[in-house]
């Protein structure tokens, strides 16, 4: 296959033309994708026609899977979700809408809230990868920031005073700010995890920032201040210049890098269906046991 890359921001995306993932992806074009994620950390590959399996192949050329078979939005495993797919669909397994109060609706809303898929796991994620296989007639629209370019813009001041920080990160931190409680079943689930605030991404060996609504506080700091500091830091994240907004269409399969993105949900659509479903990588170790300096830095 001969890749296009077509920039879509001048740091964070790209559109990626000259590929087919149902008729599979053969090593050479792997690595190639990876290295342009390595240069755009959001990757758009517009006009796939793919079912669950083909998706999970294709996302499994990049490393282990994540296991989704506890979904927290939900009651039951449902024979809806794959194994190794995230249901970010609104619809339930008939099809039908579901209704303002449905709980799975209520935690979804958590999505709009800046974040990075799986901090609030021990092993977080690398990348991931999501498919819109019907998107609702009046649109749906993600954010992405890039939080390599964020970092660089930082004074040294802060970098320095951020170097070794960590943060405990819980989707029952993300999911309290807008008001959505789980059961004590539900929380025993995914207890709180550390992770660290700065992290050496070594795909384009450059330090970037680690930040989500997931993030709670810092450790070693009065709550307060540490919560302050975060909501400092993703509001820098955050500026329009270091935003990269995606209008899906049907077929695009989105892939981010979630060691040096966040991303949000922007407000959903009104009563239409949405049909998506999320494949992710693992990053196979804990932040804690990754270098978070330059290699010619580290002691």
């Amino acid at each position: 296959m001969t890749l296009t890359v077509r920039p879509l921001h001048p740091t964070l995306a790209a559109e990626i033309t000259g590929v087919d993932i149902a008729a599979g992806v053969d090593a050479e074009t792997a690595a190639e994708l990876e290295a342009a994620s390595n240069r755009y950390p959001v990757l758009v590959l517009p006009g796939q026609t793919i079912d669950k399996e083909q998706q999970v192949a294709f996302a499994g050329l990049f490393g282990p899977l994540e296991l989704m078979g506890r979904n927290l939005k939900e009651d039951n495993y449902t024979s809806k979700i794959h194994k190794h797919l995230a249901d970010i669909s609104n619809v339930d397994p008939a099809g039908k809408v579901y209704s303002p109060e449905d709980r799975r609706r209520l935690s979804g809303l958590g999505d709009s809230l800046w974040h990075t898929d799986s901090s609030f796991k021990r092993v977080p994620a690398k990348y991931s990868m999501l498919y819109g296989d019907r998107l609702p007639p009046d649109g749906h629209v993600t954010e992405f920031a890039d939080l390599r370019a964020a970092y660089d813009a930082l004074d040294d001041t802060t970098k320095a005073k951020i170097a070794d920080l960590v943060a405990e990160h819980s989707i029952m931190r993300s999911r309290s700010i807008i008001g959505f409680e789980f059961s004590a079943e539900e929380q025993a689930v995914l207890p709180p995890v550390p992770q660290r605030v700065v992290r050496f991404h070594p795909g384009s060996k450059r330090m970037t920032l680690y930040l989500a609504s997931h993030a709670s506080h810092i450790v070693g700091w009065p709550v307060p201040e540490g919560r302050l500091l975060l909501l400092d830091l993703i509001g820098h994240a955050t500026q329009p210049h270091f935003v990269y907004r995606h209008r899906w269409r049907d077929g695009d399969l989105v892939w981010w890098d979630d060691r040096c993105t966040m991303h949000r949900a922007r407000p959903r659509e009104n009563g239409n269906a949405r049909e998506m479903r999320r494949a992710t990588v693992s990053d196979g170790v804990s932040t804690l046991d990754q270098p978070n300096r330059m290699p010619e830095l580290a002691a």
